[in-house]
């Protein structure tokens, strides 16, 4: 077999019968062309509060990034991320048939705590995104970003999105960082420098079952591209925007993974798909296997038989006391320490002991059911631990998580748009994917994401075709 490095990404496409399709590439917008947006749509006052504006993370300890898009022999990759119209001039170069494009100013701004910056500011992306991507919808679908600080919020623009401006794909804000609530209240002026993480599901400030239902009804899949980088919870270095780059977007899609599965969403609304983006899967091997373990040791019928303190045999526990205790550990200590201590016997009066009531789980195929069917995991192609998601060895019930190819167009983090694809292969030539692997990661994944939901998604693009015989397969 050719070396994948003597394979350029045109070669890669010619070489596989089936299209190419990049699950997560990024627009680089202008602030300048935004603020017009911004000034449209919030007048010109509104227009300076945006520009001058604080970063989300101005008043935490922590490094942001720098130096995160491309330059140098790679300004034209820049000028491409920029440019709609260029970047689907060069999709053949890049080897890719249709490419599924995300904003990189939301970034920042779908944590940004003002409600009139936030709303209107993603109000004023939406439109330009719309605006930019309008004449190259046959190979470049670009997602709409939702706030999610409230249900109302959400729902406002998620509307206005769908209905108004003709988006077929949305990024949602997944958690909602604000400042500490007993400082806010006792000193305001210091909530800024404080932070806490809610998510948008278990134990949120908020209901958005009505969000999810939107989303059914308006055939849009929840999409998540949330970095953890920042305060909260996390530890963050103030001097390494390496340090705190590391693992940063799986972390962000662990927490809303486990949110969403443990609150019982995907058990609600099993319609419903969810992406999680630029963190790879192989958080999502862990989570997806450790929750079998969990459930195995935590579902309610084994607690009830093995760890109810009630049924603790204490005339055994003295009697080994005394055989064992050396006259130092007393049968009453132990017995004490089993009744009182929180590893022991002490549960709040309104705890629920079956953590696992929303999911509905009664056996561990509903697991499997309620993970691997809806959720979605973004890969970028050098990703070394992307085959995992494939190895029916290792994941319980031989599933197959699915992983799809996101090439990440228009970061720092890719060098060149036409090593995206090669990269990939390599996992085909390494017998790391099968040639049936290497399609489900850059062409049924993706593909299924959206049309799950909405089997028109790809109409009007060049791969319709090929998508209905698909589906109708």
């Amino acid at each position: 077999m050719s070396s994948t490095n003597k394979l350029d990404a045109a070669g890669v496409r010619a070489k596989v019968s089936h299209p190419i399709v990049d699950g997560d590439g990024h627009v680089l917008e202008a602030n300048k062309t935004i603020l017009d947006y911004v000034k449209k749509i919030g007048g010109p006052e509104m227009a300076v509060r945006y520009e001058n504006m604080e970063h989300p993370w101005k008043y935490q300890d922590v490094q942001p990034i720098f130096w995160g898009q491309p330059s140098g022999p790679h300004s034209l990759d820049r000028a491409t991320a920029m440019l709609p119209k260029l970047y689907r001039e060069r999709l053949d170069e890049a080897g890719i048939d249709v490419g599924i494009v995300y904003s990189t100013a939301c970034l920042p701004l779908m944590h940004v705590r003002d409600d009139e910056i936030r709303q209107i500011g993603h109000r004023a992306l939406n439109t330009m995104l719309a605006d930019i991507f309008s004449e190259v919808g046959d190979r470049l679908i670009p997602n709409a970003v939702i706030p999610m600080f409230s249900p109302e919020e959400a729902l406002a623009e998620l509307d206005h999105a769908v209905n108004e401006l003709g988006f077929k794909a949305a990024t949602f804000g997944t958690e909602v960082r604000l400042a500490v609530p007993e400082i806010a209240k006792q000193a305001p002026e210091l909530g800024k420098y404080t932070e806490r993480v809610n998510p948008v599901a278990l134990d949120a400030l908020h209901d958005y079952d009505p969000v999810w239902q939107r989303c059914i009804d308006l055939k849009i899949p929840v999409g998540c591209h949330t970095a953890a980088r920042g305060g909260g919870s996390r530890h963050s270095s103030p001097s390494n925007f390496v340090f705190n780059h590391l693992g940063g977007f799986s972390t962000a899609g662990d927490y809303f993974c486990r949110s969403i599965f443990m609150d019982g969403v995907t058990r609600r609304f099993p319609e419903l798909n969810f992406a999680f983006l630029e963190g790879g899967v192989g958080w999502a091997v862990q989570l997806y296997n450790d929750l079998f373990e969990h459930w195995e040791k935590r579902n309610y019928d084994y607690m009830i038989e093995n760890l109810d303190p009630a049924k603790l045999d204490t005339h055994l526990i003295r009697e080994m006391a005394e055989k064992y205790g050396g006259g130092v550990i007393t049968g009453d200590a132990l017995v004490g320490e089993a009744k009182t201590s929180l590893m022991g016997g002490v549960v709040s009066s309104d705890t629920n002991l079956d953590e696992f009531h929303r999911c509905k789980i009664s056996k561990k195929e509903d697991i499997r059911e309620l993970f691997v069917e809806p959720f979605y995991f973004g890969c970028e192609a050098d990703d070394a631990m992307n085959a995992i998601a494939f190895n029916t060895k290792i994941n319980h019930f031989g599933a197959k998580l699915k992983a799809f190819f996101g090439s990440d167009i228009g970061h720092w983090d890719v060098e060149d748009i036409r090593h995206c694809v090669p990269d990939a292969y390599k996992n085909v030539e390494k017998e790391l994917f099968t040639d049936q692997d290497f399609e489900d990661f850059m062409y049924t994944n993706p593909v299924t994401l959206y049309t799950r939901q909405n089997p028109d998604f790809f109409k009007g693009t060049i791969v319709e075709d090929q998508v209905d015989q698909l589906i109708a397969g």
